[in-house]
């Protein structure tokens, strides 16, 4: 059976706002077995729309100020036996794959977000570090981004970041 998961980060949508998410992520969301958001959902109707299309696991941002009732700073999941650990603020870029490594050195792949920067890529020992970037935000990156993450057979099958312009 393969898992498919969608990973999102660094939303930053409040319900009374305008910034919504582009279509394209939707479309992305259709027919995911689970989202993983890595913070800065800021309002909890983002994670109430996203629990209510999928099973959902966040992590608290640094924006998330009325979430931290709500949300775990870490969380490690389990997708078809490979292990999933999310932070919201993985630290500078130099050095990140060796102190990601140590605060989770059981994980197979670590989610991340904070920087709106897309980053799939091998760390240390082959752990897999992955930020999907941002799907509202894209700052100084040339598109917004969402990610698909997908596992089957006791491995990740498949890692991509997808752009999300719409």
């Amino acid at each position: 059976m393969t898992v498919r998961v969608v990973v999102l980060a660094d939303t930053h949508m409040r319900a009374a706002g305008s910034r919504r998410l582009p279509e394209p992520v939707y479309r992305l969301l259709d027919g995911a077995d689970a989202v993983l958001h890595a913070g800065d959902l800021v309002d909890a109707s983002v994670l109430d729309t996203l629990e209510s299309i999928a099973p959902t696991y966040a992590v608290l941002g640094n924006n998330d100020h009325t979430l931290a009732h709500r949300l775990p700073v870490t969380q490690v999941l389990a997708f078809e036996g490979v292990r999933v650990a999310m932070v919201h603020d993985s630290g500078a870029a130099t050095g990140r794959s060796a102190r990601l490594h140590r605060r989770f050195p059981d994980a197979d792949v670590v989610v991340f977000g904070h920087s709106h920067v897309p980053l799939d890529t091998t760390g240390v020992n082959g752990q897999r570090l992955f930020n999907p970037g941002s799907p509202t935000e894209r700052r100084s990156q040339p598109h917004r981004t969402a990610g698909v993450l997908e596992f089957a057979h006791g491995a990740l099958r498949s890692s991509r970041i997808v752009v999300v312009d719409g």
